[in-house]
C-alpha cells in the first residue's frame, strides 16, 4: 500500500505542477508574443489532461477484487498507459507538423522588450519539469501507468529545451534552429509513445513478453523435486503477474511433501517477479509403471535374484529411502551375498534419482513365494497345519480374495471352537496373516475372528 500511496502522490503533484505551467507559459507567451512558449503550453495543456487521465485511472486500478473484478482493477492502470501513449503520440504529431511549419513559414515575431517574460516563463517550465522527473522516476518502476507519466515529463522537458532554444535563436535572428530541434524531438517522443501503447497493449490482450515466460519456465523447472512442467498459463495486469501450473512430481511423495513443493515453486516465483500470484496443481509423474514396479524389474534383472517382494519407498526430507527383501540361493555364502546386496543398491541409485537409504534384507529365495493365485482350499491347508501346532479347532468360514493397487488382498473369515479370550484369538489371527503371507508375496491379509 505504501507503494501504491506514493504513485498516487506522484501523479497527483506531477498533475498539479504541469496545469500551472499551462497557466504560465500561455499567460507570458501571449504577452512576450513567442510562437515556441505558447506551443510548449499547448504542448503542457495536453500532457495536463493526459496526467488527469492517469491519476484517474491509477485511483481505480489500487482498488480492491470484488465479483465483478475478480482478478482485480490492473487492467484499468494498463487502459490508462494505452491512453496516455496515445496522447503523448498525437503531440508528437502536433509537434512536428509545428517544426515543419516553422521551416517553411519563416521567422517567429518577437514582441522586444519583453524577452525577460519569455526566459522567466522557460525557467519556470523548467523547474517544474525537473521536479515532475524527479518525482515519477522514483515510481515509474512498476507501474506503466506512472511510466507514461514520466515519458509526459521527459517530453515536457525537451519540449521546453526547444523553447528555450527556439526563443533565444529568435531573439538572436536564427529561428530555423527552433524548427530543427523541435523534429528531433519530436521524433523521440514519437518513439517513446510507441513502445508504452506496445506494453500496455500487449497487457490489455493478455500478451506476455517470451523472456518472461521463459524466465517463469526456468524458475520451476529448477526448484527440488518439479520432475515435469505439463501446462503453463501467465498474463501480466498492471504490476502484478498471474501465473497458473501444472507440475509432475515423484509419485512416492506424500501429499505434504507434494505441497511443499508447490509452495516452493510460488516462493521461487515471487522472488523473481515480485508482485506475483501463483497457482500450482501438482500431480504424479506420468510413468509407465510405480515406483515400487520399478525397483522390482531393476532388482529382478540382477542375475543372482530370484525373487522381490515387500519393497517400502518412503520420501523423507527430500529423499527417497528404500527397503526391501530379495529372495537368493540359499547356498550363497554371507559374503556373496552381501555383495548381490550391494550391486543392488548400486543399480537402484543408477536409475532411480534423489535416492537417500537403501536396505535390502537378503533371504533364502523359494520357488513356492511365485505363486500368485490365491486357492480357498490352499488357504484352508495352511490354516489347518498351523491349527495342528497351536492345538486350537479353526473353520474357515470364507475366504475373499482381490487384486487392487497392484497388490493381493485375502480376507479370511475364521470360526474358533470353544470359548477362547481376545488376547489368544488375536495371536492365532497374527499367526494365520504371517504364514499366509509368506505363502503369497504381495499380500495383505486380514484375519477376522469369531465364536463359532
Amino acid at each position: 500500500m505504501q507503494s501504491s500511496s506514493g504513485r498516487l502522490k506522484a501523479l497527483r503533484i506531477s498533475a498539479l505542477a504541469i496545469a500551472s505551467v499551462v497557466l504560465v507559459e500561455f499567460t507570458l507567451g501571449f504577452a512576450v508574443g513567442s510562437l515556441a512558449i505558447i506551443s510548449d503550453g499547448a504542448h503542457a495543456l495536453l500532457d495536463a489532461v493526459s496526467m488527469f487521465i492517469l491519476l484517474i485511472a491509477t485511483k481505480v486500478s489500487l482498488k480492491p477484487s470484488d465479483e465483478e473484478h475478480m482478478y482485480g482493477h490492473e487492467k484499468i492502470e494498463s487502459l490508462g498507459g494505452l491512453v496516455g501513449g496515445l496522447i503523448l503520440f498525437a503531440t508528437a504529431l502536433i509537434l512536428i507538423t509545428r517544426a515543419l511549419q516553422r521551416i517553411f513559414q519563416g521567422e517567429v515575431s518577437i514582441v522586444h522588450g519583453l524577452e525577460f517574460a519569455g526566459f522567466v516563463a522557460v525557467a519556470y517550465t523548467l523547474c517544474v519539469d525537473i521536479l515532475r522527473i524527479s518525482l515519477l522516476h522514483k515510481a515509474c518502476e512498476e507501474s506503466v501507468t506512472v511510466k507514461a507519466g514520466f515519458y509526459h515529463s521527459v517530453a515536457d522537458l525537451g519540449s521546453t529545451l526547444v523553447a528555450l532554444f527556439g526563443f533565444g535563436m529568435a531573439t538572436l535572428g536564427f529561428p530555423l534552429f527552433d524548427a530543427l530541434a523541435s523534429v528531433v524531438l519530436s521524433g523521440t517522443v514519437g518513439y517513446l509513445s510507441i513502445k508504452l501503447v506496445k506494453t500496455s497493449g500487449m497487457e490489455l490482450s493478455d500478451a506476455v513478453p517470451k523472456q518472461i515466460t521463459g524466465k517463469i519456465r526456468d524458475t520451476i523447472a529448477s526448484t527440488e523435486n518439479v520432475s515435469k512442467i505439463t501446462s503453463l498459463k501467465a498474463r501480466k495486469a498492471g504490476t502484478k503477474t498471474f501465473v497458473e501450473t501444472t507440475i509432475q512430481v515423484p509419485d512416492y511423495m506424500s501429499l505434504e511433501d507434494a505441497h511443499e513443493v508447490a509452495t516452493n515453486v510460488e516462493e521461487n516465483l515471487k522472488q523473481v517477479l515480485g508482485d506475483t500470484h501463483v497457482v500450482v496443481h501438482v500431480e504424479p509423474l506420468e510413468t509407465k509403471m510405480m515406483t515400487e514396479e520399478l525397483v522390482e524389474r531393476i532388482v529382478k534383472e540382477i542375475e543372482g535374484v530370484g525373487d522381490v517382494h515387500e519393497v517400502d519407498i518412503v520420501y523423507v526430507q527430500g529423499k527417497v529411502n528404500i527397503t526391501l527383501h530379495a529372495g537368493v540361493d540359499p547356498k550363497l555364502s554371507v559374503h556373496e551375498a552381501h555383495e548381490l546386496a550391494e550391486k543392488i543398491e548400486r543399480s537402484i541409485k543408477q536409475k532411480i534419482q534423489n535416492i537417500g537409504n537403501i536396505t535390502v534384507h537378503i533371504e533364502p529365495y523359494s520357488k513356492v513365494r511365485k505363486g500368485s493365485a490365491a486357492d480357498e482350499k490352499e488357504i484352508q491347508q495352511i490354516i489347518h497345519k498351523l491349527a495342528e501346532k497351536i492345538q486350537q479347532a479353526i473353520m474357515v468360514k470364507r475366504v475373499v480374495t482381490y487384486v487392487a493397487g497392484g497388490k493381493r488382498y485375502i480376507n479370511i473369515d475364521c470360526c474358533f471352537a470353544g470359548k477362547i479370550s481376545v488376547e489368544e484369538a488375536h495371536k492365532v489371527a497374527s499367526k494365520i496373516e504371517n504364514c499366509v503371507k509368506q505363502r503369497f508375496a504381495k499380500t495383505v491379509v486380514t484375519v477376522h475372528v469369531e465364536p463359532e
